[in-house]
C-alpha cells in the first residue's frame, strides 16, 4: 500500500514514509500539546486569480488540504490564514478556523515564514505549526500523521515533505560567455542507469513542520534537528500555473484523497431531472405543448451507472408535470425508476434508503439548488452540475465543469465509476497486503 514506511538505508528508497529518527529527546510525547495546521491562502494569487479556492475535480482547492488535515485526526485546530473574504467562506465551509492577516503580511513580498510568525503570536497556546501548501491536492491524513509524529514522538524540531527524483542536474552558463557546462550530480564517464541510482530527495512543497521554539526564538522554518518525510511521486502535486491545472485534476482524481467513507458501496443514485438532466428551461412549440430536451451523452451516463450495477432514481416535483413526463419516457427506455418528492427530498428519500436496506453513504445524489442541501450533505456521493446556486455548490462533495443538461450528469457518472475503480483496486491491493502476513 501506499502508506507503507521507509525501511532500512538498505531499501531501494521508493516507499512512502518519513525518516527513521533518533530516539533520543521526545518532546511532547504524552498529547498534550497543541498542534496547529495552517493553510496560508491569500487572494492575491499572480498566477491564477483565486488559485486557492478554483475547483479542482469538483473540490475547492484548499478543499483537498483541509479534508486530509481533518480526518488525520492529528491537530487540535485547522485554520486557513487568509485576506480574502471569499476565501474565508470557502474555509469555513470546510469547518477550518480563519486567521485574518493583516496587511503587513499580505502583501506581494510577504514570505510564509512572517504570516505563521504573526498567526503564532496571536496564538499562544500553539505548540508545533503544521504549515500545509493549499497547492498539493494529493496530501493523504497518513502523510500528515506519520511526519507529526516525528516531531510529537521522535523528537525532531522541524520536519518537511520531499520526492525521490532521477535527474541528472548541469551547470547553466550564459550565451556568449564562452564558458562550458559541467554535471553536479553525474560522472558522464559511468552514467547509471536509473535502476542502479537512488536519485536525489527534493522538497515537494506539501508541508513544513515546525516547533513553535524553533519559528519564534530562531526564526526558522528549518532548522534544529532537521528531518524529512519521504513521499511517493504520485502523490507530489505542485499547482503553480494555469497549465498545470487538467494535469492535476487527473492525477488528482486517481490519487486523491476523497475522505473516511469509501465510496466503492454506492449502489443507487438519486438524480433531480430538472436542471441536472435538462438545463432548466422549457420550449414552447407551435402547437402550444411544452417541451424539454436531454443530452445524449447524459442518457449515456445512466447506461452507464446501470451497466455497473448501480441503480438510478429519477426525481421530479409534484409541481413540475413536464419534467415528470420527461423521466417518465427516460426511465422506460432506460429502466429506471421515477419518483415524485416534495419541497424537501429528504422526507420522501429516507423511506426510499431504509426500504433497499442501505445507508446513506451508499447512495449517490444529484441535485441543483437549495432544496437539495440536506440530501447532497448526506449522500456518499453527491455534486451539483456547474451552474448550481453557491448554496448547493457548498453542500455537494464534487462540482461538475458542465452545466445541467450539457453533460453534468454524464461527468457525475465517470466520477462515480471511477472512484468504484479506484475502491476495487485498493481492496485488491488490501487482499495481497493481509496474505502477505
Amino acid at each position: 500500500m501506499a502508506s507503507r514506511k521507509r525501511g532500512l538505508p538498505a531499501d531501494n528508497g521508493e516507499q512512502d514514509g518519513p525518516l527513521v529518527a533518533p530516539k533520543q529527546q521526545q518532546i511532547r510525547a504524552d498529547g498534550k500539546g497543541h498542534n496547529a495546521a495552517v493553510i496560508l491562502a491569500r487572494g492575491g494569487s499572480k498566477g491564477i486569480p483565486l488559485k486557492n479556492i478554483k475547483m479542482l475535480a469538483g473540490v475547492p482547492l484548499i478543499g483537498w488540504v483541509l479534508r486530509a488535515a481533518v480526518d488525520s485526526d492529528m491537530f487540535d485546530s485547522v485554520w486557513v490564514s487568509t485576506d480574502h473574504d471569499e476565501i474565508e467562506k470557502v474555509a469555513k465551509s470546510w469547518g477550518a478556523k480563519v486567521h485574518r492577516r493583516s496587511a503587513e503580511v499580505s502583501r506581494d513580498s510577504s514570505s510564509s515564514l512572517e504570516t505563521i510568525q504573526e498567526f503564532a503570536r496571536l496564538n499562544p497556546d500553539v505548540d508545533v505549526i503544521c504549515h500545509i501548501q493549499a497547492t498539493s491536492p494529493c496530501l493523504h491524513p497518513h502523510h500528515v500523521k506519520e511526519a507529526l509524529e516525528m516531531i510529537t514522538l521522535q523528537g525532531f524540531d522541524s520536519v518537511f515533505s520531499v520526492v525521490r527524483r532521477h535527474q541528472f542536474r548541469w551547470k547553466e552558463v550564459k550565451k556568449g560567455s564562452g564558458e562550458m557546462t559541467k554535471p553536479f550530480n553525474l560522472d558522464t564517464a559511468n552514467r547509471p542507469r536509473r535502476q542502479d541510482w537512488d536519485g536525489e530527495l527534493c522538497e515537494n512543497g506539501s508541508f513544513y513542520f515546525a516547533t513553535r521554539d524553533l519559528l519564534m526564538n530562531k526564526g526558522l522554518m528549518q532548522g534544529g534537528k532537521i528531518g524529512y518525510y519521504e513521499m511517493l511521486p504520485e502523490y507530489s502535486v505542485d499547482i503553480d500555473v494555469d497549465i498545470d491545472w487538467p494535469v492535476a485534476e487527473q492525477r488528482v482524481l486517481r490519487y486523491g484523497y476523497f475522505g473516511r467513507d469509501t465510496p466503492e458501496v454506492v449502489r443507487l443514485m438519486f438524480c433531480n431531472v430538472s436542471g441536472c438532466l435538462t438545463e432548466g428551461r422549457i420550449f414552447l412549440s407551435v402547437s402550444g405543448e411544452d417541451m424539454v430536451s436531454v443530452n445524449t451523452r447524459d442518457a449515456m451516463g445512466i447506461r452507464m451507472l446501470k451497466g455497473e450495477e448501480v441503480e438510478v432514481v429519477l426525481l421530479t416535483s409534484r409541481e413540475d408535470p413536464v419534467t415528470k413526463s420527461l423521466a417518465e419516457k427516460l426511465a422506460k427506455r432506460m429502466g429506471c425508476e421515477v419518483m415524485e418528492v416534495g419541497e424537501e427530498p429528504q422526507n420522501d428519500l429516507k423511506l426510499v434508503v431504509e426500504k433497499k436496506k442501505l445507508e446513506w453513504k451508499d447512495v449517490a445524489y444529484m441535485g441543483n439548488d437549495k432544496p437539495d442541501v440536506n440530501c447532497l450533505n448526506l449522500a456518499g456521493l453527491s455534486a451539483v452540475p456547474g451552474d448550481a446556486p453557491t448554496v448547493a455548490i457548498n453542500a455537494a462533495k464534487y462540482t461538475c465543469h458542465k452545466v445541467g443538461g450539457l453533460g453534468a450528469v454524464r461527468e457525475f457518472a465517470e466520477h462515480i465509476l471511477l472512484q468504484k475503480q479506484k475502491a476495487k483496486a485498493q481492496m485488491k491491493q488490501d487482499r495481497i497486503d493481509n496474505s502477505s502476513f
